[in-house]
């Protein structure tokens, strides 16, 4: 079995108990809450920067509007930690430390030094009378400056790093100043300006730039409890790190270059003395949850977020066309009619560095076709996307305990392509729960490029249909389409249509939440409802004439 641990305090992933001795960190003195300050300490000085094109760059202002400064306010995150702690109640400590060590990690790593753990729900925005003091303060800001930059590259790329096993540096000496890493070197005065404005004494370091750094969170395993609170098995929730690894990304492409990208002139890192510093790194955060996002914003009030709308409505915008241009690309060929059949191919193709899509098992990616007449009548279709968020055909959202396989040729309206994960727990049936998932019984999310599945090992591995497919190979997929019309249809039918789309958050996801009854649960749930017109983006479309 695996156990990760923060160097802090060893906390076995979801089934042990905080260990009594905390571990000292890397310079032999223990980390203390005054290594931590929330974000608004350093968006004093790291705002109101730009680029010689006026384009406004401020890190702060990008960070706030993200999903890690939003990390501790995702309502569908409170609502599957919810979900996990009545179906797990005995292990409700456990589930809630581990689930904060990444979405709460200052409180968390603060209370584990402590000898305590991380708590969830009692660091959950209530309404506008809530304490924003102390431990509290540090939980709600998510993902916040002084994490990141105090990481240190202590086992980086190993296992005992994932599942949110990053060490934090320790205090830099008796002067009480502590140390936060940046990518540039800094002089004695702006040194000097630093550790007045936040006592953190600043040092250059490459680490911040590598890939290892995202994957301490974003290598995630979790073990599966039965009904008595025992181990049943272990499932890789989450791993793009291992996918980029597996794939061609490895040796050109960091996580960093593509959701951080960097500006082409120097730019001042700070607007207070900031000097033109090269290779400036964008804190966008660039990714694909422009669902998650509007909510944020449609619900700020009652979700605590601190973020202006216009921040947030731009970022939205910037995110879906990110995903419309960026993600992957469509091609339709050999488009041909004989008799009453109808034939062509789809060919995908990904531009990502790991699966699409990828991390959280919640997301999929889908095929709509659609063959119509010369007035836009509909002859054939596969794919539809629904008023309630659901896919017309899908099995997965007809019933919970089915799902639709991979497909290498598609005959019929009802056979739909998806590219999902789908998760079985130890008995062998469908499951959305993460704590009762041992394994992937489909897995066809279309691959990097430089991916070999055939290599690939079990944490990565491609499962189901897909495996067995020829054309399910690195950089995409190929679809046959082989159709018999009804003699009348195949006359009018003109042309062809295909779309492709994504959702972060899938029917099923958000509907196998209805049962649990709990402020979280119900939350997001209206919530959902509430947004489904906003729940697929468009991430490519190909279009072509019937001869």
């Amino acid at each position: 079995m695996r156990t990760f641990a923060i160097r802090v305090c060893a906390v076995a992933v979801l089934t042990c108990a905080v260990t009594e001795d905390p571990v000292q960190a890397q310079s032999g003195a223990p980390v203390t809450a005054a290594s931590f300050v929330t974000a608004d300490r350093c968006i004093a000085c790291h705002s109101n920067i730009h680029a010689r094109s006026g384009e406004d760059v401020s890190i702060g202002y990008a960070w706030r509007a993200s999903m890690m400064a939003n990390s501790a306010r995702d309502p569908y995150w409170f609502a599957a930690v919810r979900r996990e702690v009545i179906d797990h109640p005995l292990a409700r400590a456990a589930i809630e430390d581990k689930c904060a060590t990444c979405h709460m990690p200052m409180a968390r790593y603060i209370a584990a030094q402590e000898g305590g753990s991380g708590e969830v729900f009692a660091n959950m925005f209530t309404g506008a009378g809530d304490d924003e003091s102390g431990l509290t303060a540090l939980a709600r800001d998510g993902v916040s400056c002084t994490v990141c930059h105090q990481i240190t590259e202590h086992a980086f790329g190993e296992e005992e790093s994932f599942t949110g096993g990053f060490e934090i540096a320790a205090s830099n000496g008796s002067d009480g100043g502590w140390q936060v890493f940046g990518p540039h070197d800094v002089d004695a005065g702006r040194v000097a300006l630093m550790r007045s404005a936040s006592t953190a004494q600043p040092a250059q370091a490459g680490h911040l730039a590598r890939s290892e750094l995202c994957a301490t969170c974003h290598t995630l395993y979790t073990h599966a409890l039965d009904e008595n609170g025992r181990e049943v098995g272990e499932l890789a929730e989450q791993v793009p790190y291992l996918e980029w690894r597996h794939s061609g990304f490895r040796e050109t492409t960091s996580c960093q270059d593509c959701h951080m990208p960097e500006l082409t002139e120097p730019t001042p890192i700070s607007s207070v003395l900031g000097e033109p510093r090269p290779q400036f790194s964008q804190h966008v955060f660039r990714g694909g949850n422009a669902f998650m996002l509007g909510v944020l914003n449609k619900y700020r009030a009652e979700l605590g977020v601190t973020a202006p709308p216009q921040e947030l409505a731009a970022v939205i915008r910037r995110t879906r066309e990110y995903l419309g241009s960026e993600a992957a690309s469509i091609e339709l060929a050999g488009v041909r009619r004989v008799g009453s059949e109808l034939s062509f191919d789809v060919t995908l193709a990904s531009t990502t560095g790991h699966k699409l899509p990828t991390a959280y098992p919640s997301r999929r990616v889908w095929l709509h076709v659609v063959v119509a007449d010369s007035a836009g009548g509909i002859v054939f279709e596969s794919g539809r996307p629904l008023d309630n968020g659901a896919i017309e055909g899908n099995d997965n959202d007809i019933d919970a305990a089915r799902y639709e396989p991979h497909y290498d040729v598609i005959e019929r309206p009802d056979q739909v392509q998806i590219y999902e994960p789908i998760l079985a727990d130890a008995n062998g049936a469908v499951t959305t729960g993460l704590l009762r998932a041992v394994r992937y019984v489909k897995d066809n999310r279309i691959l990097p490029q430089g991916f070999d599945k055939n290599s690939a090992g079990a944490d990565i591995a491609v499962a189901g249909g897909a495996l067995g497919d020829p054309d399910f190979l690195a950089g995409g997929d190929h679809v046959k389409f082989r159709l018999q019309l009804e003699p009348a249809a195949a006359e009018r039918a003109a042309s062809v249509r295909v779309t492709l789309y994504y959702q972060s958050v899938g029917f099923r996801w958000a509907e196998n939440l209805r049962e649990y009854r709990a402020l979280e649960t119900d939350r997001f749930v209206r919530f959902y409802e509430e947004s489904i017109r906003d729940t697929a983006v468009t991430l490519a479309r190909a279009g072509a004439e019937i001869p």
